[in-house]
This record gives structure tokens, C-alpha cells and sequence, in this order.
């Protein structure tokens, strides 16, 4: 009998300061539509769908997919919800999710929908380093840790630290002040290394693979959770969540 993968998304995304909002203005529509483009993406190529294919051409039994994509940003969020083909699978909402109370109330309460406590896999895309700007190294590592505790996988795409310093530049050269914490970071240098041993250190986590890079010099990690015992089975009920973030150029 064939074993689906396990397909819970629950992507956390950016949270940006409104400093980075004045340097990114220009380039918002382009980062709204390839949001919601990713996890319409995303839900396709899970489910083998091909474009424009709304449900697949032999539907598998107990191959459900759901995707729950969050973001702090409630506009990119109305316009995914309207632009969406697929409004009764992908779900949208706006969330910071680095309010400790506020994540806490609302996942719980969804997950408890599908009587789980956490998801299958976490896809956490080019997301770090606007935690890390804005809530510092402290947040940085609450961050990772509570991704830690969600999900089963982590697919993780740290921004480098050359990232870091473009988005610094951009702030200066358009007379406002640093990030908060940007100067006070004292875990920096190789992200994708620091960012590892984080989640292996404290996280409870084990790295499975090293993906390579993406076309922005982006290391693609995969985590998956110590609580896993080595021959658990994959479930064949897929109730996925996703956290979807805006993407900016050069970011």
C-alpha cells in the first residue's frame, strides 16, 4: 500500500517593521502576488495538480490538503483570500506570530479542528531575518523554538547575513535610523550554520538535509523533530497548514 508524505505546512512569515515598509513601497505588488502565488504553488505540486487543474485527475484516498497561510500584513492577506482557486483547501489570516498569545489561541484552536497538536511539516521561507531585525536575537531563538515544538518537519530558508546589512543600507540611504536591533546582534555571520544549531542545540531537532541553495544564495534546510521515532509512519490524513509571507527583491 503507498504512503502519502506527510504534508502539513505551517510557514511562518516576516514580521516587518514600518521602517522596511517605507524602503520596500515600490515593490509591495510584486511581493503580494508572489505570496499567494507560493502557496497556490505549494498546494499544487503537493497534490500533483497541473496549472489551472482544480482537483486531481484519480483522487487518492485520505489525501486531504489543507494550507493555512498566515501573514502580519492583513492586505497581502485580503488580496490571497480573493485571489485564491482553491478558497475551501487554502485557508488565509492575518497573524503575528510573534505574539506569543495571540499564535497560541488561534493555532490551537485550529488545529483542534482536525484533532491534532501540531503539523506534519512547517515552511519557513525567507522569513528569519525580519524576526531577528525586529525582535532580536532573544526572538530570534523564542522563534525557532516554537517552530520547534509545532510541527514534525521544518523546511527553513535562512536569509544570509549579507541580507541583513542590504537591509540596513536601504533604511540609511533613505535617512532613517537602523533596525533596532541589527547592531546589537550577536548571532550572525553564517545564518544557515547558526540558525542550525539553534534547532539541533535546543530545538529538539535533527538536520535530515541540506537542499542546496536557491538562485539567491539561499541555503534550503530540512529539520525533522526528535519526537519522530525512526520508523513512524507517515499518516495517510493530510490536514496542512502554511504561513504565507511576503517576498521582496533583493531581501
Amino acid at each position: 500500500m503507498a504512503h502519502l508524505c506527510c504534508h502539513n505546512c505551517f510557514s511562518a512569515y516576516k514580521s516587518q517593521s514600518q521602517q522596511w515598509w517605507v524602503a520596500s513601497r515600490a515593490i509591495t505588488s510584486v511581493a503580494q502576488v508572489l505570496a499567494s502565488e507560493l502557496s497556490v504553488a505549494l498546494y499544487r505540486h503537493l497534490l500533483g495538480l497541473q496549472e489551472n487543474e482544480a482537483s486531481p485527475d484519480q483522487p487518492v484516498v485520505g489525501k486531504i490538503l489543507n494550507l493555512l497561510c498566515c501573514d502580519i500584513d492583513a492586505g497581502l492577506i485580503e488580496r490571497a483570500q480573493r485571489c485564491s482557486p482553491f478558497p475551501g483547501s487554502i485557508s488565509y489570516a492575518t497573524l503575528d506570530v510573534m505574539d506569543a498569545s495571540a499564535r497560541e489561541l488561534f493555532l490551537s484552536s485550529y488545529l483542534s479542528r482536525f484533532s491534532r497538536s501540531t503539523f506534519d511539516i512547517c515552511f519557513c521561507m525567507s522569513v528569519t531575518m525580519w524576526i531577528h531585525l525586529n525582535h532580536g536575537d532573544d526572538g530570534l531563538v523564542e522563534f525557532l523554538s516554537y517552530l520547534s515544538s509545532r510541527c514534525n518537519y521544518l523546511l527553513i530558508e535562512p536569509q544570509p547575513w549579507k541580507c541583513y546589512r542590504a537591509a540596513a543600507r536601504r533604511l540609511r540611504k533613505l535617512g532613517r535610523n537602523d533596525f533596532d536591533h541589527f547592531r546589537s546582534l550577536a548571532i550572525n555571520g553564517d545564518m544557515a550554520e547558526r540558525i542550525t544549531q539553534i534547532l539541533t542545540e535546543d530545538g529538539g531537532m535533527e538536520l535530515v538535509c541540506c537542499f542546496g541553495s536557491t538562485s539567491w544564495d539561499r541555503s534550503l534546510l530540512l529539520f525533522k523533530s526528535n519526537r519522530l521515532t525512526q520508523n513512524q509512519p507517515i499518516p495517510q490524513s493530510l490536514p496542512c497548514r502554511f504561513f504565507s509571507s511576503a517576498y521582496h527583491q533583493g531581501n
